[in-house]
């Protein structure tokens, strides 16, 4: 495996995540146009779930470590924004909207935790290794 392609992958990954994320900020500022975390919390919540799908998946099919490293490190990396909710959460609480940012980092944990989970047990249910059929002749 080349470094250099590992690398690549994951700046691919990143740049695609990112600009899925960008999306995402969009469509739920055009959706709730006074609720400026919610792409923040949509964004975890569903990099959560699709981390623990690719996780299953990965456990189950060994993917190269050029993929894993373009899916969970690049795409995954470049989706989420814990950096911006951790931002989101400290300026709710300097602004003294201190329930608001206790609750939005208790719901985003929560939810971040049973996406995960869920996204790890739908990923083992749907990518289970086949089992050989044995064809007998009639």
């Amino acid at each position: 495996m080349s470094e250099k392609r590992l690398i690549f992958a994951i700046a691919a990954g990143g740049m695609m995540g990112s600009m899925v994320r960008y999306g995402l900020s969009l469509l739920s500022l055009a959706a709730i146009p006074d609720w400026t975390i919610a792409g923040t919390l949509v964004a975890n919540i569903a990099g959560s779930l699709l981390i623990g799908l690719i996780a299953a998946w990965s456990v189950r099919r060994l993917p190269s470590p050029i993929l894993n490293g373009f899916l969970v490190t690049g795409f995954c990396g470049g989706f989420t924004t814990f950096s911006a909710f951790s931002l989101e959460a400290l300026l709710l609480a300097g602004s003294g909207a201190w329930s608001v940012a206790l609750g939005y980092v208790a719901s985003s944990i929560v939810s971040w935790l049973m996406a995960v989970w869920l996204g790890w047990h739908a990923g083992l249910a749907l990518f289970v290794a086949k089992e050989p059929t044995a064809h007998t002749k009639s």
